[in-house]
């Protein structure tokens, strides 16, 4: 398989020399003086032309959005076409061993009409000569249409001289985390939580109730009101540990899983915002539930549901908006505003990963850095997330008919406390065996590619 190449058409009009800029490590569409790339039918507006004081040069204008039905109209659509977002290569990149350069430096952003040229990566346009990327003379040869519109190979052209992509990736970036030798961890934090959460609110509510409480009425020592304060007050000590520890992680001085190029130490990331407005409801849910005389009961039994209410509903409302290729609204983890929504499950595995597994911000680059790569990967992300956004909304909605349905008080707490957990422990030994077939599947096509591409 060659090596695919994505090639954009070059602004041939320009009569003033072309300055560039290069960078070490990136390379992006700006705005200043540089050199800028615009499609062969753009018209341009020469009398328009901007100057460049700091360098004594004259470039024209951005041209106008046009396509092949005619241009655009002031709001970037033309016969009902959109214009493209900048973040809208997320899913309309080259993928595999022998993709464009996403995989070994940072993302450009392919999609703009517009792109600058990094220097010394310039190559001859109309038989201007050019240098190549390490500043060596070169006259290379922009192929070009019979109408002379330049076209640009920006795969061969466009990398910088700090890091050259090689000609392929053995195998698919590797994300430098694993849960194997985290599994005692793993099995405590999830003891603890279990405990926290189902065994000790069921245990404290039928043992105080009929020990004690209004359901043993010869030895009545207590009211139902006292029975579930003790309840309410002793809910979530781990959960709550939990929440103050990770965001101790990310609030610190020098923390080291904080959000990529993120330096303001109150913006913590996705989850954590995630959870306190998850903990903000339940905690409304048991002041609410609690104080009166007799306490709703049914109510007291919902926190697990709210929980999943919560996560459900922000997963299916990201998935949606993504569908719909609606731009984040605001910073989603590593995800800034303004870009391309990646899967709602997408910043859980980051954030949790990232903090609470301690893979830091290395895990978080990583993880993009996989993502960008391939395809397969970003197919499993998608299901996955839709398979635990509508499976936490169904189980909520279920464990909730079950709890406001049933005549039986007692079990409809039971059920409120403990239904959710079985729920996630059925869809995590799903989610796993998923996940160990992808991979393989990904790692035998990323081979193929290979493989296929070395011998052609």
């Amino acid at each position: 398989m060659d090596t695919m190449s994505e090639k954009t058409p070059v602004n041939t009009t320009s009569t003033a020399p072309t300055t560039t800029r290069q960078s070490a490590d990136n390379v992006r569409p700006r705005t200043g003086p540089q050199q800028r790339l615009h499609f062969g039918n753009d018209n341009i507006n020469t009398n328009n032309a901007i100057t460049d004081e700091k360098h004594g040069l004259t470039r024209p204008p951005p041209a106008p959005f046009t396509t092949s039905n005619g241009p655009a109209n002031s709001n970037g659509s033309a016969h009902g076409q959109r214009r493209l977002r900048a973040s809208e290569e997320f899913d309309r990149r080259y993928d595999g061993p022998f993709g464009r350069p996403s995989m070994g430096m940072t993302r450009r952003r392919s999609s703009q009409a517009t792109l600058a040229i990094p220097e010394g990566a310039v190559a001859t346009v109309g038989g201007r000569r050019s240098t190549d990327v390490l500043g060596s003379p070169t006259s290379p040869t922009i192929p070009s249409d019979n109408n002379n519109n330049g076209i640009l190979d920006l795969t061969t052209g466009a990398t910088s001289s700090a890091e050259r992509i090689p000609t392929f990736q053995p195998e698919p970036p590797a994300l430098n985390y694993t849960l194997r030798t985290r599994k005692m961890a793993i099995f405590l934090f999830w003891t603890v939580i279990v405990f926290d959460s189902v065994a000790m609110p069921i245990a404290l509510y039928f043992g105080l109730w009929y020990g004690v409480g209004p359901g043993n009425p010869d030895d009545e020592r207590l009211s139902a009101n006292t029975v579930f304060s003790i309840v309410t007050a002793a809910l979530g000590g781990a959960s709550i540990l939990e929440y103050f520890l990770r965001f101790w992680r990310l609030y610190r001085n020098g923390s080291t899983c904080r959000i990529p190029g993120v330096e303001n130490r109150w913006a913590l990331d996705w989850f954590h915002w995630m959870f306190s407005l998850a903990w903000i409801i339940v905690m409304i849910e048991l002041i609410v539930g609690s104080v009166p005389d007799d306490p709703y009961i049914r109510l007291l039994s919902t926190p697990l549901l709210t929980m999943l209410y919560v996560f459900g509903t922000l997963m299916l409302a990201i998935d949606t908006m993504r569908y719909f290729k609606v731009p984040a609204p605001v910073r989603i983890s590593s995800q800034p505003k303004g870009a391309q929504m990646r899967p709602g499950i997408y910043s859980l595995i980051e954030d949790i990963c990232a903090v609470d597994g301690s893979g830091g911000t290395e895990f978080r680059i990583a993880l993009d850095r996989r993502y960008e790569a391939s395809h397969v990967f970003r197919a499993m992300l998608r299901r996955l997330g839709i398979f635990w956004a509508v499976g936490a909304q169904g189980c909520a909605v279920l464990t909730t008919v079950l709890v406001f349905a049933l005549t039986n008080v007692d079990i409809a707490y039971i059920i409120g406390w403990s239904l959710p957990f079985v729920w996630a422990g059925i869809w995590t030994l799903f989610t796993f065996w998923y996940v160990k077939r992808e991979l393989k599947r990904e790692r035998t096509l990323w081979a193929a590619e290979a493989a296929k591409g070395r011998s052609a």
